[in-house]
């Protein structure tokens, strides 16, 4: 007799900041390794694997982003009992927001829609040491007007391979975002926070390893009139040889959240 499998979406958020990424690692503590830990401690011995929507770089955080959950031949009875369930069991910076049985042919990479990443940061001074997981400080005061100019650059279809970190020669870099701003931070808020931050805000269906950061790189760059917005609008032309030597610190990077077609 066949066996039969049963599918789950699972949105979930957490702080990235004690975490060597999403992607499972020998030695190194990951996010996909809590989550399957906990999976199999509540599921018992029965035979499940997951899979994430997609990868994110050590001391990254996700505000919203989800993996799927594949159980062999068992089917949740109650969904809210489940996820009551796995949240008491999830160490206390991840957290899982909701549960959806989704059909087998829902394929958590490929049907993603888009991505929205944001990336926080602050300029001027230094800053409470409790804003070091979520927001990125910049000890030089940055002109903020000419990178919301840069930021807009990015927008649209172009060829990122300055913005990719150790690009191959059969690397696909040509890409599209549909938003690339700055904006005032109003969403992320503490009482230790400077009075005044912002964030980087891209939307775009993938990117590359680093893409983000190497763009923030380039952005801080411009603020400190390191850089052009001549130089920004070269490195995107299809045949341009530049390269961006300024990854810019994880720990403000935040995948705000994923949408999917079809859910």
């Amino acid at each position: 007799m066949s066996k039969k499998s049963f599918y789950y979406l699972i949105k979930i958020q957490f702080l990235g900041y004690r975490f060597h990424g999403w992607q499972k690692q020998t030695k190194h503590k990951t996010v996909h390794l809590m989550i399957d830990k906990t999976l199999n401690f509540i599921l018992k011995k029965k035979v499940f694997k997951t899979l994430g929507s997609g990868r994110t770089d050590a001391m990254v955080s996700a505000n919203g982003t989800a993996f799927e959950l594949f159980i062999e031949d068992y089917q949740i009875k109650n969904l809210d009992d489940f996820l009551e369930n796995f949240n008491f069991n999830l160490p206390q910076d991840i957290r899982a927001l909701s549960i959806k049985e989704v059909d087998p042919v829902f394929n958590i990479i490929k049907d993603v829609k888009e991505k929205e990443y944001h990336y926080v940061f602050a300029c001027g001074s230094k800053f409470h040491p409790f804003c070091a997981p979520l927001l990125t400080t910049i000890h030089e005061t940055l002109n903020i007007n000419l990178m919301r100019k840069g930021a807009t650059l990015f927008q649209g279809k172009h060829n990122f391979k300055t913005y990719c970190y150790k690009p191959r020669k059969e690397g696909t870099f040509e890409r599209e975002l549909s938003c690339c701003e700055i904006i005032d931070n109003t969403i992320y808020k503490a009482n230790f926070f400077p009075e005044k931050s912002y964030f980087l805000k891209v939307i775009g269906k993938g990117f590359g390893r680093y893409q983000i950061r190497l763009m923030m790189g380039a952005l801080i760059k411009l603020g400190k009139g390191e850089i052009d917005l001549d130089y920004i609008s070269q490195s995107l032309s299809k045949n341009n040889s530049l390269k961006m030597d300024y990854i810019a610190p994880a720990s403000g990077l935040i995948l705000h959240q994923v949408k999917f077609r079809g859910i």
